[in-house]
Order: structure tokens, then sequence, then C-alpha cells
């Protein structure tokens, strides 16, 4: 199936409906997002011919579910699915079960046709399960965020409005999802599973209070939902760009992959010995010293432009140029200049007195400090 077949075949679809696990979904998203399959390997360190199959595999089950648009018994079938989920019901598809596949995608479409139907205890429709992508979305952002900060980001960005009980009530009813996506929660927050499991909580929001919140447009914003996802900037395109010209013969596949894993360590507790251990553990050799320090160069280049949690989403740079810089004092235009005369304050550092002008010059020249260095 070529690439334009593959998009017709997703076009006009929700693809969270189709079967296959949470990694093959995010593949066909970035597809439709206009990532090659190049780009795509890189991201989930697969080959180019994997990604072509993996889409391959979710186009047809897109052909497949298309042909059950128009089917009265799967529409049915749909509809006892929602019933099932209103009444919390547990669900369990046998794998024994004749047309398993078209079960797992009934039951996919009625839990995105239940998120639509939700309402906030104010009566205005709301796309429950878009709050909940935010919810993940600022967790992988922040590492940490508050109910309300959910609410109040959620709350700028679109037209229906959730209020905190019903994302108290997400916290409460969408638990698998979260864990799903590696976000636990802890009190009223949501929390990165790394923080709990590997990182102190208390020390983590204490090292971001009081900093300002990074909040990219909405459409940025959701790209966080993936776990892997972080923001290709110019100074990740030129480490990528020097070691691939410089170390690795232009093989642009390899470099992807190793600014891929230094820009993790520059995400999580940068120290510069991972940073050669990423180059000694894929067999890359420095030329010389010179080239070490080109290298290091762009490597904190890169870690002063990436965003960390424990700087609410801002990178190191950012937080520096806007919150920091504005308040150092300036330098003087004119070089200091220092002007002796005899109510100058010198000082003796053996006697700890104030040295007059007939006292021996503490230079240690022997004259007096008036005939020496007084006025200089």
């Amino acid at each position: 199936m070529n690439k334009k077949e593959k998009l017709a075949a997703f076009e006009g679809i929700n693809t969270d409906i189709l079967t296959g696990n949470k990694k093959n979904k995010e593949m066909v998203k970035l597809f439709l997002q206009g990532m090659t399959y190049k780009e795509i390997a890189a991201q989930y360190c697969l080959s180019n011919s994997r990604i072509g199959q993996i889409l391959d595999k979710q186009a047809r089950r897109a052909n497949y579910y298309k042909s059950l648009l128009n089917d009265q018994e799967y529409q049915e079938l749909v509809d006892n699915y929602i019933g099932k989920l209103k009444r919390n019901e547990l669900i369990k598809i046998s794998s024994n079960l004749e047309n398993k596949r078209t079960h797992e995608m009934a039951v996919n479409e009625a839990k995105i046709r239940l998120a639509a139907e939700e309402v906030s205890s104010e009566g205005e429709p709301m796309n429950k399960q878009l709050v909940i992508d935010y919810a993940i979305s600022l967790t992988h952002l922040y590492g940490i965020v508050h109910k309300d900060k959910v609410v109040e980001i959620y709350n700028s960005q679109n037209e229906d409005k959730v209020d905190g009980q019903a994302v108290s009530n997400i916290m409460k009813e969408a638990l698998k999802e979260l864990k799903d996506n590696f976000v636990e929660i802890h009190k009223d927050y949501f929390v990165a599973e790394s923080i709990l499991e590997f990182r102190d909580f208390d020390e983590q929001l204490k090292q971001s209070k009081g900093k300002p919140y990074y909040i990219p447009e909405k459409e940025e914003l959701l790209k966080y939902k993936d776990e892997l996802y972080f923001e290709v900037t110019e100074q990740y395109n030129a480490l990528k760009d020097y070691i691939a010209e410089n170390l690795l013969d232009g093989d642009d596949y390899k470099a992807e992959v190793i600014c891929s894993d230094i820009q993790g360590i520059c995400q999580f507790g940068f120290q510069i010995n991972e940073v050669f251990d990423i180059f000694n553990n894929r067999d890359v050799n420095f030329k010389s010293e010179e080239q070490v320090n080109e290298v290091m160069q762009l490597v904190m280049d890169l870690a002063n432009h990436t965003r960390l949690w424990e700087n609410h989403g801002h990178t190191p740079q950012e937080i520096f140029e806007k919150y920091e810089k504005p308040h150092l004092r300036p330098l003087p235009k004119e070089p200091f200049e220092f002007k002796g005369s005899q109510e100058s304050k010198v000082y003796s550092f053996k006697t700890k007195k104030k040295v007059g002008r007939n006292d021996p010059c503490p230079c240690g020249s022997g004259k007096k400090y008036k005939k020496c260095c007084l006025g200089k």
C-alpha cells in the first residue's frame, strides 16, 4: 500500500477507534501530521521498513472499520457497549470471540462517543477525552501539575469550560488511561510516574516553586501527550548536523538517535560523563580535542534550550533572558579608575589599620606611603 492509499484509508475517521497498541496509533497520528517513515523510525528506534509494515496494518484496519459504518449490527453493538459503560459494567472481550476485532473497535468507538456526550457540572458540553489529553500533556511538559492549573489552561484555550470538580472526577475515573500514559495521581496533582518512582516529589515541587509556566499554543501543547515528544530546536539540529557530518560520515539516522539520547540527558539531570557514554556505547570516536570541545559546546547549547520540569517547561535560557537578566545591574560604561587622595582609605594587611601618609607603604617598597603609592 503506497502513501496515497494509506492517507485515503485514514481519511475521515478517528484513528483511536482502530485496534492496535498505543504506539501503533501514535505512529499513525505522526504519519498524518506529515512526518516521513524515516522521521517516525528515528523517534521509535525502528527501521523504515518496520514503520511501513505497521502503517500498512493500521491502514487495513481503517478500511475494515469503514466497511462497518453502514452495518446496522455494528451500530447496535456500539450502542450496547455504550450502555455497559454508562452502567460501569466490566467489559471483557474473549480472545476466542468470533469477530474479536469488530468488538474491540466497537468498544473503542463507544468510549469515544461517550466521552463526547459528557456534560460538565455547569451543564455545558464537555469533551472529557480532551480534558484527559490536557492533563497528560501538561504532566509530560511540567512533571507535576495541580488540577487547578489544568482547569486554568484548558479554559484559556477552549470554548467549552470545565471546573475543578470535572477534573477531580477525571482523577478518579480515568486512572487506567492516565497510568497507561505514565501519569500518576498524588494528592491534588497529576505527577509523572518517574518522579514518584525515582525522585523526591516535595523536592521537585520546591525546585519549580515561584517560576512562571511555559504555555504553548493548543496544537503544540497536545503533542506532549506522547511522552517521547520534545521540541526540536535550532540547537538540536545544529548538534545533529555536526555529529552526522564530522563523526558519522553523513549517517543522519544514527545522528538522530544519538541526539535524541543526549536530549533526554539534558532534560532529566544533565551529566557530561553520561553524554560521553552515549558516544562510547555507539563506538563513536573523536578525532581531536578540538572536536570534543566543539561537540561539548553544542551539547551545552542544547541543554540551555531544553524544556525542563523544574522550570515549569521553560528552558534555562528563557528563564535567564525573561526573568533574571532584566534584574541584573548593568556594568559601568567606563572602566573603573581608582584615584588616590589624602583621604583614601588604604589599610595595611599586617596591622589591619588605616595607612597614614608618613607610614611605610604597604606595598613593601620601604618608602613612605606619601612618596610611593599614594595617588597612584
